[in-house]
């Protein structure tokens, strides 16, 4: 009795060396394209760009300094964020399941897409749109230097916008939180 129960110990602790308890989900490096393909995580290296089509990604989209990201069609189960990029696209029936969050970047666009969360654009230099979506929480534009129009959205929380050169425009935006700031009008 004595062997078989050393035995299966061995057995358990080998299989624990090969799968270590709360091991992290893979992160996927992105340089170039995805199709209709499923990966855990997701990464736009520093500089690289990235273009998905159809992808699901199960957990978060990480858009690195310099980077590029045109996400068309895709299922993120987690977020989409970004701190430096070059350029965020989040476009075409996509659906996300937490928030984009687009800081200190470039250029960026959310259109005819889906946020079950927020969309922030916060301190970008580059022209940002936020058109024809569906979000489940807030829209927050904060110290955006580029242009920022804001059209036609149904929007669960609040459209909040402060301190943007130029003003933010647009309209058409059903909103059931509150109207702040720069977006009152719009």
């Amino acid at each position: 009795m004595r062997t078989g129960t050393m035995t299966a110990l061995v057995g358990v602790a080998a299989v624990a060396a090969i799968f270590p308890a709360g091991a992290s989900a893979e992160e996927r490096s992105c340089r170039g394209s995805i199709g209709a393909a499923t990966v855990d995580n997701l990464r736009v290296p520093q500089g690289a760009t990235c273009k998905l089509n159809g992808t699901k990604v199960k957990g978060t989209i990480k858009v690195e300094r310099a980077a590029t990201l045109d996400a068309f069609k895709v299922r993120v189960v987690g977020n989409v964020q970004s701190e430096n990029a070059r350029s965020v696209t989040v476009r075409g029936s996509s659906r996300v399941g937490g928030s984009v969050q687009v800081k200190q970047g470039g250029q960026a666009k959310v259109v005819s897409s889906y946020i079950n969360a927020d969309v922030l654009f916060d301190e970008d230099r580059g022209p940002l749109a936020i058109n024809d979506n569906v979000v489940g929480g807030n829209v927050q534009a904060f110290q955006n230097r580029g242009g920022l129009q804001i059209a036609r959205n149904r929007i669960d929380g609040n459209l909040q916008c402060k301190e943007n050169s130029p003003r933010p425009v647009g309209g058409g935006n059903v909103v059931q939180g509150n109207k702040e700031d720069q977006c009152a009008r719009l």
